[in-house]
């Protein structure tokens, strides 16, 4: 009887996590870091081969982003990097304004030294990127700010929802560009923090709001669309 070569074993369940967290991670940088604009096609088969694993894993990746609506899928067609609707953008500016008030409440409830600690540690990293002139550690640090605030708070559900309204609005301020909307302005993340450190509730609220505000309206409404050369995209960050 001919010798029949054994089918490779899967890589252990922990592997293949890590892999798929991997490249996760990569795609999500690539959007915050605005490398992949709104309406972007993440072929599968191209995606595999860049990160040298199977179509199935690169499925999985997408499934994952798809359900933090990151990422759009659509029968017969594939995965597409989200694309805000105008209407869309301003339902993420309305859930922003209800949920970050709501972070900064838990957050000065549960205030430590060291809580304040991490917050203006993260300053200095975004203001020393402004300071580079890094304009995409710029807008990833300013969206992390947000995130941040939702961890130190310590409630599981608004991390979740501040990881997803922020790639969201990193995404409504690409498709959506404007000269003023690069990113958060740095002197209003240093005023909230001073007031959060002060304990201030109402004020930190107070310019937590304005922030939102000055942050929708640098975004102009209108649509538009870029694609881009997933290859070198992945490449570069490599690099």
């Amino acid at each position: 009887m001919p010798h029949q070569a054994r089918a490779k074993p899967p890589a252990p369940r922990n592997e293949r996590e890590a892999a798929s967290d991997e490249i996760y991670e990569k795609i999500y940088a690539a959007i915050l870091e605005h490398r992949l604009h709104p309406g972007t096609k993440l072929g599968e088969d191209r995606l595999a081969n860049i990160f040298n694993v199977s179509r199935t894993r690169v499925r999985e990746v997408l499934a994952r982003l798809a359900h933090e609506q990151v990422v759009d899928l659509y029968p017969q067609r594939g995965a597409f990097v989200a694309k805000p609707t105008p209407e869309r953008a301003m339902d993420v500016f309305e859930a922003r304004r209800v949920i970050e008030p709501a972070v900064l409440q838990r957050l000065v409830k549960t205030l430590t030294p060291e809580k304040v600690e991490r917050l203006r540690q993260h300053q200095e990293i975004e203001l020393e990127a402004r300071r580079r002139d890094d304009r995409r550690a710029v807008i990833r640090l300013s969206g992390e700010f947000h995130r941040l605030l939702a961890d130190l708070a310590g409630n599981f559900a608004y991390v979740r929802s501040m990881r997803e309204l922020s790639t969201l609005t990193c995404l409504i301020i690409l498709l959506f560009d404007a000269p003023t909307a690069a990113s958060c302005r740095a002197d209003e993340h240093t005023d909230i923090i001073d007031a959060i450190a002060r304990r201030d509730l109402a004020h930190a609220q107070q310019l937590m709001l304005a922030h939102l505000d000055h942050i929708e309206h640098g975004v102009s409404l209108d649509d538009a669309a870029v694609e881009a050369d997933l290859e070198a995209v992945f490449l570069d960050m490599e690099s």
